[in-house]
Parts: structure tokens; sequence; C-alpha cells
């Protein structure tokens, strides 16, 4: 059996508050989790506190980090990830190079003064892009997606069950077609996991600015024949009222479109499949 869990939805920002306590107010991090093997995580934002806090408080964590990108709002959990700070703690950070420079050397900044006093140990860094990586009992393919620098989007097999994960996916300005490399990324899978930040109003002044429209994340879900899509990246401003708004709307359009389920990613909430 395989579950899926998200810890935080949000993009840009940590969005705590009245409003956004049932979709939740952290940012990008979910977790894949099969019984009796290491866990992989999907992004180190601030929800990455929160799956700290479902795990075993003394074993130490050995896990596998797949990482978007290296924008504040997916690595500001890092520092603050505490299972790390205990021996024999180990986690495996895979995510794309910068023309900075590579993943371990950048993220070591935020471990630095004045930004933060020390670094845990346990981190390990591998630079990745467009390739097939076997991370324990899982196969992981790698693809480039467009965005405001380099992103990776991710797809993971494992116990006979694919996930797709591609946030911060800067569509096309007109929400018409989907790149080669998401195709290959969501063709068939079981959950498609996609950046959902924008309503077409926010699309006419935000084209630009390296997000996908909820309706365009359900074009995608069609074109590569997702079984389930979960719209994720929520705006920090938008309320859960009107994310509710956009699940309706966007399960009228999966219904139109022929996608089967939609859902919008909520904090807390598992996602399950189990294969015979």
């Amino acid at each position: 059996m395989l579950g899926v869990t998200f810890h935080g939805v949000r993009g840009s920002t940590p969005a705590p508050g009245p409003d956004t306590v049932r979709y939740g107010g952290n940012t990008a991090c979910v977790a894949l989790e099969v019984p009796g093997q290491d866990p992989i995580v999907l992004d180190l934002g601030t929800g990455l506190r929160s799956w700290a806090a479902t795990l075993d408080p003394v074993a130490p964590v050995r896990a596998t980090a797949l990482l978007s990108h290296l924008h504040l709002d997916h690595v500001q959990g890092l520092p603050f990830f505490e299972p790390l700070r205990r021996p024999g703690a180990s986690l495996h950070v895979y995510g794309p190079d910068t023309a900075e420079g590579p993943i371990g050397r950048m993220l070591g900044h935020l471990f630095r003064p004045p930004w933060f006093p020390e670094p845990p140990v346990g981190l390990r860094f591998s630079d990745c892009a467009d390739e097939e990586l076997a991370v324990g009992g899982a196969k992981v393919r790698v693809r480039s997606v467009a965005h405001r620098g380099p992103v990776n989007g991710y797809r993971v097999e494992w116990e006979g069950v694919s996930v797709a994960y591609v946030t911060d996916h800067q569509a096309p300005h007109g929400l018409d077609s989907v790149a080669e490399p998401v195709l290959e990324l969501a063709d068939g899978v079981d959950l498609l996991i996609h950046d959902a930040q924008y309503t077409d109003t926010d699309w006419a002044e935000r084209s630009r600015w390296g997000h996908s429209t909820v309706d365009y994340a359900v074009l995608v879900a069609r074109q590569a024949g997702a079984r389930c899509l979960a719209l994720f990246h929520h705006d920090p401003a938008r309320s859960d009222d009107e994310v509710d708004r956009l699940l309706e709307g966007a399960r009228r359009s999966a219904e139109r479109l022929g996608v089967d389920e939609v859902l919008a990613a909520a904090e807390g909430v598992t996602v399950s499949f189990e294969r015979p």
C-alpha cells in the first residue's frame, strides 16, 4: 500500500489564519510512504515540520527528498526538521542544479549566520535533471518543467502505483497545450499533483509569473490520462471558501473533459492506493 499525505499545500508564502484552517497554510510538502520502507518526501516547505510530527520520535529518520526547486517556499522547512538532529538520521535530497551552483552549496546558505545558527547533520545532496532514478523500491522519472528558473517535476512509481508531482509550472500563454516533459511525467498516473495557483482572472495579470490556472491543471490531467488530479500550490491569499468554489468549478470542467476525479489538496489528508 502507498499512502500520499499532504503536509503543506500553499504556494509562495505560509498563510496561517482563520481563513485557511481547512486546507492549511503551510508551504509545499508531500510525503509518500509504504509500510516497512524508507519514505520519500516531495519538497521541503514549512509543511515539513508537520510531517516530522508523524515520524517515530526515537528511531532515526532515513528518507529521500525530491526537491522541485530552490525557491524559499519549497525549502524553508529544512532548517527546522528536528528529526535530522538525532544520531544516525539521514536525508538524501535530490534537486535541480542552478546557474549559481549545485543544490548542496545553495541550500547550505540557509544554515549560516545570520540566517540560521547551525546546520543539521545527516544531509546528502545530488543534482538531477531529465533522468531516471532508483530510490529504494521506487522508480523515479525526473523531467524539467517550465517556471522562473530550473524546476524538476517527478513521477514516482512504487508498489504498482504512479504519482506525478508537477508544481510551479509555467503554463503556456494560451492555456491550450501541454509540454511533452509534463505529459511524460503524468501519463496515465493514478494521482497527478499539479500547480493550480491562479484563476482565469489572476491569469490576465500574472500569466508570466510561473504558475498555472485551475482549469489548466484539469487540461493537463485530461491530456495525460491521469486518473485523479490534486489541485496544489494554492495561492496564499485564497481562503478555504474560495478554494471550495474553485474545486467545484474544476469538477465541472473535469466532468466535461472526462477526468475521473479532482480534489483540492489539504493538509493532513492521505490518499491511499493498494494494488493486488
